[in-house]
Formats: structure tokens, C-alpha cells, sequence
């Protein structure tokens, strides 16, 4: 085997599901890959694809210093017996977790991936302020390190990285993990007269929901043949998690299903004629991305990220922030025009080929991977 690489994030099933072809792309490279994560029931799958895992002991929601400084203890103990070249630490928590485990192993290289910013880029008022100035200032001081680069998804989070005071040189812009567009492909819409418009993601409000909400019941209101279906499931270590009994609650509502988890994305997008996403944030979404590699048209919120998979007339329609009447609008404009949807589907499938593809990012992957390993930049 060759060098060694170690994915650092807070669950199983979000490696899986944000980062498999980026880790196949370092092991197709070869690399060693190794990943430190909690780990729920997925173990088989990750090692099924030749990777080793190491199981944490830690829980996202989890704010205690104590246990703040445990994984870091945690993580530099796997670290120090792994010996890897590189570290690469997904989303903002690992990034301060994994940064500070990795201070004093002089022969290791960090890379960080920090998504859409966190929560704190999203808090109002003037603790929010508070709470960003304070941000950027750790970050200056965790990214300006020596050995260190930090990818940003979309143009917008790297011009924020460079405001907080990072170095140019220590910045990378990679557009997510990459889209299998080879499973991926587009399909015909499916038969009838019902416009089914799909949600993909967690069940959080960050995510729109409630504004998504609104908007459904104001599409019925206009009697339009509109079914709105919300794939995804709960996730309770997340401040924005919605209730359990406010999403039981929609789905009494006319014309609105829950699906949960969903395992098969294509077939989803094959049963669908419309993706939706009214996000706050977004690094660079990957239910549009899917979606996309589906030939499918998207309405999304104009807001970082999902401007970047989403061309306004193009691959779809951008709507503004938590505007439930524009969002319904664009609902029915689209659910009234097969035409459009095709046309603006078709262009996505195009950019999810020429921009967004797993062996495009894999290639710009793989050679960060391989600066890092030989100590990148110093």
C-alpha cells in the first residue's frame, strides 16, 4: 500500500453518503485510507470498500469542553498508531478536533473541508456577530498552519475563508465530492397527471422546511395536481432537528408524504418531476447535485451553494430566503410547463457531466492529495 490518508468525521453514514468518491478517488490513487468516525451499522459498508475503520466515541451535539478535549485526545491517540501522511478532516467540528490532535506530528498534512460555514455563519443578532467574529478568528489561527490547505465547495465560502484573514495559498476550491454520473442518469418524468416535487435531505429547519411548507399549501390552495414528497429522516443531534410531532403533523396534510431514508436515488429522481431545496446555507448540496446527474429541475433558494448547482433559467429557478409565495410560484410555474422542466433539466444533466462529475473531482482529489502527502505547503 502506499501513503497513508485519514478521513476524520463525526458519522458513518455521512462519510458514506458526502464522501465515498472522494475516498475512492485516494484509494484508487493509492492510498491507505482510513476512517475515524462514530459508527452506527455501517461498518460492513465502508470496509467492504477496502477501508479500514476506527470507531469514536463522540457525538456531534456535544458542546462540554471535557468532552471537547477527549476527542481530540481520542483522535491523536489513533493518529500517533496509524502514522498517516495525510489528515483529512470533513466539516467544521472535525476540522478543530482534528487540527488540534494533529499539533506536534510534524510529518502529517492537514486538509479540512469546512462546508457552508456551520450554524454560526447562520446565527441572527448581535450574537451572531459575536459568535462569526469569533469564528473567523479561530480559524485564522487553525488554517494558517503549516502543512495545512482547507477546500471550500462554492466561490462564496472561500471569499469568506479569505476575510477571516486565511492565506490565499492555503485555500483550494473543489466543487464536493463528485457525482457518479455513470449511476446516475436521466430517465423519462414519470406518467400522469400529478407533478410530484421531492425534498432530499435531513429533516431540519435550516433546510427550508417550514417555508417548503407554506408553500405546498398555498400550490393546493390553486387546486394545482401537486404532490410534495420529503425523503430523509431526523437528525436529533441537530439544534435546527424538527419535532417529531410537527413532521407527523404534514403528513396528515393533503397531498404530502414522508418517505424516510431512501436508498435509491435514481429511482426517487425517476419518480419525480421536480427537486426542491429552500435552504438557508448550502456548501455545495448534494441533493441537487443528484438530482442534476437525473436530468431533473430544481427550485432552490438563492443563498450560497445552491446558486452554485443552480443557474436561475437555466437549470432551474432560484426563489429568495424563506419567501413561501415566490417558492409557490415557481412550483406552479413549473409544475405547469413540461416543456421547461425538460429544458432546464437537460442543461443540469449537461453540468453535472462537465463540472460536477466523480472523475473530474476525483482527479483535482487526488493531486491535493498527493502535494500533501509530501508536505504541501509549508
Amino acid at each position: 500500500m502506499g501513503a497513508k490518508l485519514v478521513y476524520l468525521v463525526t458519522e458513518d453514514w455521512y462519510f458514506l453518503s458526502h464522501r465515498l468518491p472522494m475516498a475512492r478517488a485516494a484509494r484508487d490513487a493509492g492510498f491507505e485510507v482510513h476512517v475515524l468516525a462514530r459508527v452506527g451499522q455501517l461498518r460492513a459498508a465502508i470496509e467492504a470498500e477496502g477501508f479500514t475503520l476506527h470507531a469514536l466515541d463522540w457525538q456531534r451535539a456535544d458542546k462540554s469542553p471535557v468532552k471537547f478535549g477527549q476527542a481530540v485526545a481520542q483522535v491523536r491517540g489513533h493518529l500517533i498508531r496509524i502514522d498517516p501522511a495525510v489528515l483529512h478532516n470533513v466539516a467544521l467540528k472535525p476540522a478543530f478536533v482534528g487540527g488540534l490532535a494533529a499539533r506536534g506530528l510534524a510529518k502529517l498534512s492537514v486538509v479540512n473541508n469546512i462546508n457552508g460555514l456551520g450554524s454560526g455563519y447562520l446565527s441572527e443578532g448581535l450574537a451572531g456577530r459575536f459568535k462569526r467574529f469569533g469564528l473567523g478568528q479561530a480559524l485564522a489561527f487553525l488554517l494558517n498552519r503549516p502543512r495545512t490547505m482547507t477546500v471550500a465547495q462554492n466561490p462564496e465560502d472561500l471569499a469568506k475563508l479569505l476575510s477571516y484573514g486565511i492565506a490565499p495559498q492555503r485555500l483550494r476550491l473543489i466543487a464536493g465530492s463528485g457525482i457518479d454520473t455513470q449511476r446516475l442518469t436521466p430517465s423519462p418524468e414519470p406518467p400522469g397527471p400529478t407533478i410530484v416535487v421531492t425534498y432530499v435531505g435531513r429533516m431540519l429547519a435550516d433546510k427550508g422546511l417550514r417555508t417548503l411548507m407554506a408553500a405546498h399549501r398555498l400550490v393546493r390552495q390553486q387546486r394545482l395536481p401537486v404532490q410534495l414528497q420529503l425523503a430523509g429522516t431526523a437528525d436529533p443531534d441537530n439544534a435546527s432537528s424538527i419535532p417529531a410531532a410537527e413532521l407527523e403533523s404534514w403528513v396528515r396534510e393533503p397531498g404530502v408524504a414522508m418517505l424516510g431514508h431512501v436508498t435509491d436515488i435514481g429511482a426517487l429522481w425517476a419518480k419525480s418531476h421536480i427537486a426542491v431545496l429552500p435552504s438557508r446555507r448550502e456548501g455545495l448540496p448534494l441533493s441537487l447535485l443528484e438530482a442534476s446527474a437525473c436530468g431533473r429541475a430544481m427550485i432552490a433558494t438563492d443563498v450560497p451553494g445552491c446558486r452554485d448547482v443552480v443557474r436561475d433559467g437555466e437549470t432551474g429557478l432560484l426563489v429568495p430566503l424563506e419567501d413561501p409565495v415566490a417558492l409557490a410560484a415557481a412550483i406552479g410555474r413549473l409544475a405547469s410547463d413540461a416543456a421547461l422542466r425538460q429544458k432546464l433539466g437537460a442543461t443540469a444533466r449537461l453540468r453535472a457531466e462537465t463540472e460536477f462529475s466523480a472523475e473530474i473531482v476525483a482527479a483535482q482529489i487526488a493531486t491535493l492529495y498527493r502535494e500533501m502527502a509530501v508536505g504541501g505547503v509549508a
